[in-house]
C-alpha cells in the first residue's frame, strides 16, 4: 500500500505531537503543535501541577505578572501552572476580567501602533492575519472582557516560544502552544481572570 505526501506528512506532524502528549489536539489543526518546544523554555516555566494558596475558588485563571506565571486553580491550595510571556513594562495591565470569547487559531488583527512599527502588515487589514504557524496569537486565543468591553487583552498561544517566562508582548499573555491548547479545553466561556499587577 502507497502512501500519498500529505499522508505521509499529516503522519509526521502526528508523531511529533503526540510525543509530549496532545490533549485537546484536533485531528485536522491548521498547523503543527509541538510539545517538545517546551525544551526551548527554562525547567521552573514548564507546565505542571502544584501547590498553590489563594482565596480564589477553583476553576478561575490567576496571572502573577511579576513570576511570568498563570495558575489554574484547581481545588484548594491546588493549581496547574504554566509559564508565559507578558507585557514589557510600560505594556503591563492588570485587574479582573472574564473570558467571553474563544478561538482555535484565532485571526490577528495588528494594532495601530503595530502597523505603524510594521507597514508591511497593512496588507492583512481589514479582514486580519488568518490563524497558522506565523500568526502571533498562536494555536489558541481567549479573549478577556469587563462586562460588555473587550479589554484588547488576550490569553493566547505563540509563535516565539523563547518569549515564555520574558516581559515580551504588547500586554496580553502568551503560552506555549501546546499549554494554551492544554488551558482552552479546561475552561469555559465566563471563566474570571485575575491579572496581578507588577511589583
Amino acid at each position: 500500500m502507497s502512501l500519498d505526501r500529505r499522508a505521509v506528512l499529516k503522519l509526521g506532524f502526528a508523531a511529533g505531537c503526540l510525543a509530549g502528549g496532545t490533549a485537546g489536539l484536533r485531528a485536522e489543526e491548521v498547523a503543527p503543535v509541538f510539545a517538545s518546544e517546551a525544551q526551548q523554555v527554562p525547567y521552573r516555566f514548564r507546565r505542571r501541577d502544584v501547590s498553590y494558596e489563594t482565596a480564589e475558588p477553583p476553576g478561575t485563571i490567576v496571572v502573577d505578572t511579576p513570576q511570568r506565571f498563570l495558575y489554574f486553580i484547581t481545588g484548594p491550595g491546588t493549581a496547574t501552572r504554566y509559564g508565559v510571556g507578558v507585557g514589557i513594562r510600560q505594556k503591563l495591565w492588570s485587574g479582573e476580567a472574564v473570558i467571553k470569547r474563544k478561538a482555535e487559531w484565532p485571526v490577528w488583527h495588528p494594532s495601530p501602533e503595530r502597523l505603524a512599527q510594521f507597514p508591511k502588515l497593512i496588507r492583512y487589514e481589514p479582514d486580519g492575519m488568518p490563524g497558522g504557524a506565523d500568526n502571533p496569537l498562536g494555536a489558541r486565543a481567549m479573549y478577556l472582557y469587563q462586562g460588555d468591553a473587550d479589554t484588547l487583552y488576550r490569553i493566547h498561544g505563540t509563535n516565539r516560544p523563547t518569549g515564555i517566562g520574558r516581559r515580551v508582548t504588547s500586554g496580553c499573555i502568551s503560552m506555549l502552544n501546546i499549554d494554551a491548547v492544554h488551558l482552552y479545553d479546561r475552561v469555559p466561556i465566563g471563566t474570571r481572570v485575575v491579572v496581578l499587577p507588577a511589583a
